[in-house]
């Protein structure tokens, strides 16, 4: 497409050299230009975009867009062409709809979001219009799929807006039906979904979280950018059980509205919920039936997600059986995870690292844990430091034990974080320990382990990385789990040689 093209409908302030040149690919990160690229020099949090121009020329880049900040007469290379826009993450993503030809428009497009249970809410959808018989894309926190193919791990919830583009183009080409989309509200602040072209968004719920300097100064400017996620559609979910996302119900008077809960009275309902240890059931009623549904993990927040799930896969035509079966087996990667081991132990893998996501986890397994609940978790650093103490107060009074240790501490001392949350754990009065090292916290929480107990370890989730001072360093827990276990397994063999 020329160059001239990808601009269409999108105003310049200036530009120089050829407007008719070809580009083939966009990006604003200058490793992934090609030849006949076009790079966007965007400034970031701690970046300059201008300083990887060079880099971006040397990987094919023909044509370079920078910010209505930057003085023309500074960028000149030879052969280059040079456009300046304001709003340049915006022009980002208008220029990306142009390049792969709006990719949102050939297919249907759901998007997602909430401050909790979006990835699973993503995966209950993927799962019950797989079996409905539609051919499904996923582009969130965890990888990008086609039904259940995983095409590409992710390391954020909503990806640039070029590389939205360029996947629900893909995906276009791949013949799928129905796309899904996570976003969290950070993409909306940063424009990566603009130009998408939403059939129907859900708002799972809302709760104190992301409040920081480099995230949402309050609670006002966080909820306006979930807001602004439900106005990019015509249809939107809402959970009537959450104070702000029952509010949004009279803020968005000109969509239509579809609404799930169990205490509100709803469009899509659950009763009579029953809780084991591996999964949850409950009545749905709807305006079509009422029939038992069971979600094969644990806890009344799954249940919640399966209703906003179910209310966006009916909109599509989804029957009772479909919905039966794509939550019942039902499983995602680092959400309420139990981990197989050689010991038997019910060891679970989780993503929470909000309060409430905290408080949800541990008030579901505590009920049906015969021993003790044992939680060995901690934050991550450069966030919202006033939920630490808060979440340590929980974790004292809902766990047995508490080891607290590392998660991803980015920038910050992870002694200092681990500070903060002591301050809520002795005030509950609960029995922890602090391990710095989080693979050694793990290996003193499994050693007092027996099988009647349950080790919770939140905070990691799918991430398959420690992000310690701006390096991400290789780290799955569900192999140091294998690890530990096996060298217990081990030395049991040894002491049985010897004794």
């Amino acid at each position: 497409m020329k160059l001239n093209d990808v601009f269409k409908d999108i105003s310049m302030i200036d530009f120089k050299g050829d407007l008719d040149v070809e580009i083939t690919n966009i990006s604003s990160d200058s490793r992934l230009i090609k030849p006949n690229g076009l790079f966007f020099a965007i400034n970031g949090y701690k970046l300059n975009g201008l300083s990887f121009i060079p880099n971006a020329i040397e990987n094919g880049a023909v044509a370079i867009v920078i910010d209505q900040d930057t003085n023309m007469d500074d960028v000149s290379y030879e052969n280059i062409s040079i456009i300046k826009v304001d709003s340049i993450r915006k022009n980002l993503g208008l220029c990306s709809c142009n390049l792969y030809d709006h990719p949102s428009k050939k297919l249907k497009l759901i998007g997602v979001t909430g401050t909790k249970g979006k990835t699973t809410s993503t995966f209950m959808i993927k799962s019950i219009l797989q079996k409905q018989g539609y051919k499904v894309g996923l582009i969130g926190s965890i990888a990008i799929y086609i039904n259940d193919e995983q095409l590409e791990i992710t390391d954020r919830t909503t990806p640039e807006s070029y590389k939205i583009q360029q996947s629900l183009d893909m995906m276009v080409k791949e013949g799928v039906d129905i796309a899904i989309l996570e976003i969290s509200s950070q993409s909306m602040k940063l424009d990566r979904v603009v130009g998408c072209d939403f059939d129907i968004c859900l708002f799972t719920n809302l709760s104190e979280d992301h409040i920081s300097p480099n995230e949402h100064p309050s609670m006002e400017d966080y909820y306006q950018a979930k807001l602004s996620i439900m106005k990019l559609a015509p249809v939107c979910v809402l959970n009537l059980d959450n104070d702000y996302t029952r509010k949004a119900v009279d803020l968005l008077k000109d969509k239509s509205i579809i609404t799930f809960g169990m205490d509100h009275k709803a469009d899509i309902m659950a009763e009579n919920l029953s809780y084991t240890n591996a999964s949850v059931s409950f009545d749905l009623i709807t305006n079509d039936y009422t029939d038992n549904v069971t979600v094969s993990i644990p806890g009344k927040y799954m249940a919640y997600n399966a209703l906003g799930a179910i209310a966006v896969a009916k909109y599509f035509g989804a029957t009772i059986d479909s919905i039966k079966n794509g939550l019942n087996p039902f499983s995602v990667f680092g959400r309420s995870e139990l981990v197989p081991n050689k010991l038997g132990y019910t060891i679970m893998i989780d993503y929470a690292h909000t309060p409430s996501s905290l408080e949800s986890i541990l008030k579901t397994v505590k009920p049906y844990t015969k021993g003790r609940v044992i939680c060995t978790w901690g934050v991550g650093g450069d966030r919202d430091a006033k939920k630490r103490p808060i979440m340590g107060e929980i974790s004292g009074t809902l766990a047995d034990f508490t080891v607290l240790t590392s998660d991803q501490v980015r920038t910050e001392d992870p002694r200092k974080i681990l500070a903060d949350i002591e301050v809520g754990l002795k005030k509950s009065g609960g029995a922890y320990t602090v391990i710095l090292n989080r693979t050694e916290a793990i290996r003193y929480a499994i050693h007092m382990m027996n099988k009647d107990d349950i080790l919770v370890i939140p905070g990691l989730g799918n991430d398959l990385y420690i992000e310690y001072m701006g390096v991400k360093y290789p780290y799955n827990e569900r192999i140091v789990i294998a690890e530990i276990i096996d060298e217990m397994l081990a030395s049991q063999e040894e002491n049985k040689k010897t004794s």
